[in-house]
């Protein structure tokens, strides 16, 4: 506390009512008294005069103390920008004296110590940023503003770590009509939402939850692979026309019941019960939990039963996304529904999702139209409703289709505004940071994803990129793991590896994605599955060519690329894009991804950015910056700032 503002004194009857409110004043001040003699003991040999103390005041000598706080104003004033960049970054979004908690005081001080040195940090970088441009040191200026931005981004996002963490586990139907499981899932889809508004709470996300019982059979083990402190389960019971559901809150940790309840209903007030359970649920979670909730708005759904079961077993088919046609009937069932009430918001952003997916995750031939019609989903979902954040993300990807991706990182941004604690918003803003080369920028918000839904095997991708961008190879290697270890491919794995210097492990690892071959990955769209013998050879031909780092073999498999791009009916196929950057083959990247960005290529933009060999050769490419122009990223750069590992030509060159 004195050491935030060395030299200024602090009256000792605030510090007494700071430090111990509970305590009476005499026993306050004899507190105090004892605390600073043995301060003032322990620091005398550092310091002779640390410790100024008088009958009502107490400071420290401005000269006996150092902090990163200090040195930072102190490099902003004094102008070395490279210094407070430094600092900036260091300090990143660490809240000023974190995990300190001694009561309502103290933390109503705290936030006003915290907004103070925000206001000056804020005022200080502008005056250094103004001055930088006064004498036309535009670098400096764009790498002070680029430390802000990551200095902000890292402590909004830093707030999660202090909340109490809990996941809803998917309600157990003990029937087996389609009816019973509809209505569970949507209270399991209710709960997730209603205590995702209370702010006191972090919600682990959907895919995570719906997942859980498959991580393990004890409910401490799914609360430990949950990264939460508590669990809400619960079953659910039709009989006639009536519903009985049972809820009960579990210690993560001991796996104890802390609270159950029974509730009782009908299939006509089935949207009733729901809303009543969620706001029970609410309230007994902040008495057995002690903290103050406000009860969350009730949100606008649709009346019609019919239409809630149609859109809850859509949107449990999107949440499966893959297997035949399991989309297209996720879209045909979420169709339905809208036909029956056109007006409901959160069934368009659910179809939506399902076209997206299908442009993904299916071997579709009409990526971009699919990508039309999510667009077109969106745009209706927040006309409904202009609080759809999910919504206004995923038109963020058809932006991109557009070679916009400014109106994509707007989308992405006000789409975080508005549903801060949702997963999916959340690495969506991550992710398109990340394919404009801001991985810095980037990581925060892919950590916080994973945070949030940890058992979600495709955030690791994003996560094993951003750390082979940022050359933290194991790091990269442990993330591509973890995606593999849930049953995704291990290309990323693989190419992390290689660059580790494993170059024979790398191509085993690129050998294994054939394994998932028609399972979760798929031969490019409008293509037959190649028989056994010829499989095998293509994964052979490319794990050489991405992971030996021998040139001949990447001179072999970029020969198969070209053969690929003028023979597939999809010529900026996957399976084209991501093999020609990790090669390095940036004549093919311009060809695929200068022509058209899908929902399905588009992810590989974010491989451009590692500063490793052959990666780097695009970007070190002089035809790379023209066709950034020619895709909107330039733009993008403008606005939201270069790339970490390109700087702006109107200040200095390409760094190598």
């Amino acid at each position: 506390m004195l050491c935030l503002q060395p030299g200024i004194a602090v009256e000792r009857e605030q510090c007494c009512q700071l430090l111990w409110p509970g305590k009476f004043t005499a026993h306050a001040r004899a507190s105090l008294r004892q605390i600073l003699l043995g301060l003032k003991q322990q620091l005398a040999p550092i310091h002779a005069d640390f410790l100024e103390i008088t009958r009502d005041r107490v400071r420290v000598n401005a000269d006996a103390v150092r902090s990163d706080l200090d040195e930072l104003e102190q490099a902003l004033r004094q102008a070395p920008e490279a210094s407070a960049s430094k600092l900036l970054l260091a300090i990143g979004g660490k809240p000023l004296l974190d995990k300190l908690d001694l009561g309502e005081s103290f933390r109503q001080w705290l936030e006003i110590q915290r907004a103070q040195a925000d206001q000056r940090l804020q005022r200080a970088v502008e005056a250094a940023v103004a001055d930088c441009q006064r004498r036309g040191d535009r670098a400096a200026a764009g790498q002070l503003r680029d430390a802000w931005r990551l200095h902000g981004s890292a402590a909004a996002l830093s707030g999660a770590g202090r909340r109490i963490r809990i996941a809803v586990l998917p309600f157990q139907a003990e029937g087996s009509n389609e009816q019973e499981t509809s209505i569970a899932q949507g209270l399991f889809d209710e709960l997730i939402t209603t205590l995702g508004q209370v702010p006191e709470l972090l919600v682990a996300g959907r895919t995570s939850s719906q997942n859980a019982r498959k991580l393990a059979r004890r409910l401490p083990r799914i609360a430990q692979a949950l990264n939460v402190s508590y669990l809400l389960d619960g079953s659910i019971h039709c009989q006639a026309e009536s519903v009985r559901v049972h809820v009960s809150l579990i210690d993560g940790l001991s796996g104890f019941e802390l609270w159950s309840q029974s509730h009782q209903g009908t299939l006509a007030d089935v949207f009733t019960l729901q809303t009543e359970i969620a706001h029970e649920v609410t309230r007994e979670l902040s008495q057995v939990l002690q903290f103050e909730v406000h009860q969350p708005e009730q949100r606008t759904t649709t009346p019609s039963l019919a239409a809630y079961e149609l859109y809850m077993q859509g949107r449990a088919l999107t949440m499966r996304a893959i297997g035949d046609g399991v989309l297209a009937r996720a879209v045909e069932l979420l169709e339905q529904s809208l036909e029956i009430d056109p007006g409901f918001a959160a069934g368009w952003t659910a179809l939506a999702e399902a076209h997206v997916y299908t442009a993904v995750y299916t071997p579709c031939l009409d990526r971009v139209a699919q990508s039309k019609k999510m667009a077109e989903c969106a745009l209706k979902a927040i006309e409904l409703d202009p609080e759809q954040g999910h919504a206004r993300a995923m038109l963020g990807i058809h932006r991109w289709t557009e070679n916009d991706p400014v109106g994509a990182l707007d989308l992405a941004h006000e789409a975080y505004r508005l549903e801060p604690d949702n997963p999916d918003v959340v690495l969506r803003l991550g992710s398109f940071l990340l394919y404009i080369g801001r991985t810095r920028e980037a990581l925060p918000y892919i950590e916080a994803a994973i945070d949030m839904d940890p058992v979600n095997g495709r955030n690791y991708a994003m996560l094993s990129v951003a750390q082979l961008n940022l050359g933290n190879l194991d790091e990269a290697i442990a993330a591509g793991q973890r995606m593999v270890d849930l049953g995704l491919p291990a290309m990323w794995l693989a190419v992390a590896t290689a660059a580790a210097g494993d170059h024979k492990l790398a191509m085993e690892l690129y050998r294994q994605t054939r394994l998932l071959m028609n399972t979760v990955i798929f031969p490019p769209a409008g293509t037959k599955p190649l028989p056994g013998p010829a499989l095998r050879v293509y994964w052979q031909v490319a794990a050489r060519g991405v992971c030996s780092g021998r040139k001949v073999h990447r001179k072999v498999y970029c020969a198969l690329l070209d053969h690929l791009h003028a023979t597939l009916p999809d010529p900026c196929d996957t399976s084209i894009v991501a093999p020609a950057i990790w090669m390095g083959y940036p004549e093919m990247v311009f060809k695929t991804l200068g022509r058209q960005i899908t929902p399905a290529n588009m992810f590989c933009l974010m491989s451009l950015w590692a500063d490793i060999e052959p990666i780097r050769q695009t970007r070190l490419h002089p035809e790379f910056l023209p066709f950034a122009e020619r895709i909107g990223l330039v733009a993008a750069w403008d606005k939201y700032g270069w790339p970490d590992l390109l700087a702006n030509p109107d200040t200095q060159s390409v760094k190598p």
